[in-house]
C-alpha cells in the first residue's frame, strides 16, 4: 500500500505537522502517566483503525517496559483483568469520546465521574487532549492510507 501523500514533503504539511509534534510532546511530558497514555492511545486507534497508529503505539509501549498479555488485551479491556481501575476509567472515556457520533451524549457524566475519580484536572485535561489528539491523527493517517509496521520505537521524539 502506498501512501496518498507524504506529510513530510510539502510546505504545508511540514508547518503543520511540526505543530502536530509539539502537541504531542506536551501530552507526552504531562503528569498522565506513559502506559495510561499508550494504552488509551492504542485503543483509540484500533476504534479508528488506524493501522500505522496501531504500530506505532504497540511498539512504543513494548519499549517502554508494557508486557504483550496487557497490549493485546486492550481491545478487549472490559473483559480483561490486566487493567488498573484507574486505566479502565482512561480506556473507557477514551473510547465514548471516540464514538462521539454513535454515544448520543458524547461522554456520559458517569464514565466522567469515574475517570475524575483517578485523574486530577492536570491528567484529565492531558487525558482529554490525548484522545482529541489520537482522533485527529487517526483520520489524517487513515484518510492518507498511511502504510504500517515499518516504525522504530522513539522514530518521532
Amino acid at each position: 500500500m502506498d501512501a496518498r501523500l507524504n506529510f513530510f514533503a510539502g510546505p504545508t504539511a511540514g508547518k503543520a505537522l511540526k505543530y502536530l509534534m509539539s502537541a504531542g510532546k506536551v501530552i507526552k511530558d504531562s503528569p498522565l502517566p506513559a502506559a495510561t497514555q499508550e494504552l488509551v492511545a492504542l485503543r483509540v486507534s484500533q476504534i479508528n483503525g488506524c493501522a500505522v497508529c496501531i504500530d506505532m503505539h504497540t511498539k512504543e509501549a513494548a519499549a517502554a517496559g508494557e508486557n504483550s498479555v496487557r497490549l493485546n488485551l486492550v481491545a478487549a479491556w472490559r473483559e480483561a483483568t490486566v487493567f488498573t481501575e484507574a486505566e479502565r476509567a482512561a480506556l473507557e472515556l477514551a473510547e465514548e469520546g471516540t464514538r462521539v457520533a454513535d454515544a448520543a451524549g458524547g461522554v456520559s457524566d458517569a464514565v466522567w465521574a469515574d475517570a475524575a475519580k483517578h485523574y486530577d484536572e492536570e491528567q484529565l485535561t492531558a487525558l482529554v487532549v490525548l484522545v482529541s489528539f489520537m482522533n485527529m491523527v487517526n483520520r489524517l493517517n487513515v484518510i492518507t492510507q498511511q502504510p504500517a509496521g515499518d516504525y522504530e520505537p522513539g522514530q518521532f521524539h
